[in-house]
Formats: C-alpha cells, structure tokens, sequence
C-alpha cells in the first residue's frame, strides 16, 4: 500500500514537473476588427510563461495564414516584420499590443465584427524543444475602439 501511494506521488509530481514547462497563461486576448474589404488584421494579448518559453507559432480557422510579427522604428520608419519566434521569460509578460509584437491574420475568410469571438491556436516551446498549443477565444473589438497604430492601408500585406 505504501509503495503505490510513493509511486502515486511520484507519478504526480513528474506529471506536475512535466506541464510546468508550458504553462504559459494568455490575459486579454483581442483582435481588432475589419472594415471594407480589409483582410489582414491583429491579434494582441500578454503572456506569461512559467518557465522560459518561446511563442513559436499561431494558427486560426479565420486566416489563411498566421504569422508572429514585431513592429519597430528604423531609422524615422516604422516597418513590420514576421518573426520565427518570441522569448517568454519566465515569470515576465510579454505584451502583444499595437505598434508591437503581434499575431498577423492574413488573408481573412470573412470580416471580423465587433463583439465576434476568434479562435486562435498558439504555440509554445519549452527550453527543451517540447511544444504545447494553446487554445484561445480572442473578442473582436471595434475599429473606433482601438488605439495605437496597427492599420494596414495600401501596401501594407
């Protein structure tokens, strides 16, 4: 009896140990809405991992292609670029906000619609090369009710 309450504990605690790894927690995931015939948008949230983690990619049933992406200055331009990958370090957020990193929806199957939810897949790997996916419910908010600059006009994707 002893021996399987030791083997349960065990058991326990390397599953435990095991999870730790990934356990990467998303607050506030939102994606900004669509107007006319706009069909590329953002998804933004911060995230934090438990242990050092790297957001390695993003997938959603409403784009054709999902792409992590950074915004920066060079020089007196802003330019947007897609990122194989973002550090997660441990116990720190990590904002993905307008004008910054970003998940990229490209190449929308509809229009996105203020108060709609958007199912967004993320993709965490572990110091170790261990990848877990987390399932997300992002809501749609508004044009008019976002800041920051993340508009793609003409030219952008």
């Amino acid at each position: 009896m002893k021996r399987s309450l030791r083997v349960a504990a065990l058991a326990t605690t390397l599953a435990l140990s095991g999870t730790a790894f990934a356990q990467v927690t998303a607050k506030d995931p939102w994606v900004r809405g669509t107007v006319g015939k706009l069909t590329t948008t953002g998804a933004f949230m911060q995230l934090t991992a438990a242990t050092d983690s790297r957001l390695v990619a993003a997938a959603s049933p409403v784009a054709g292609t999902v792409e992590i992406h950074e915004m920066r200055m060079e020089g007196d331009v802003m330019r947007m670029r897609a990122i194989t990958g973002l550090d997660l370090p441990a116990g720190q957020t990590v904002e993905l906000r307008p004008g910054g990193y970003h998940v990229m929806l490209m190449g929308l199957k509809k229009p996105l619609n203020d108060g709609e939810t958007v199912p967004i897949t993320l993709t965490v790997e572990a110091r170790d090369g261990t990848r877990t996916t987390i399932p997300l419910e992002a809501r749609v908010r508004g044009v008019a009710a976002q800041g920051g600059g993340h508009g793609h006009t003409k030219g952008g994707h």
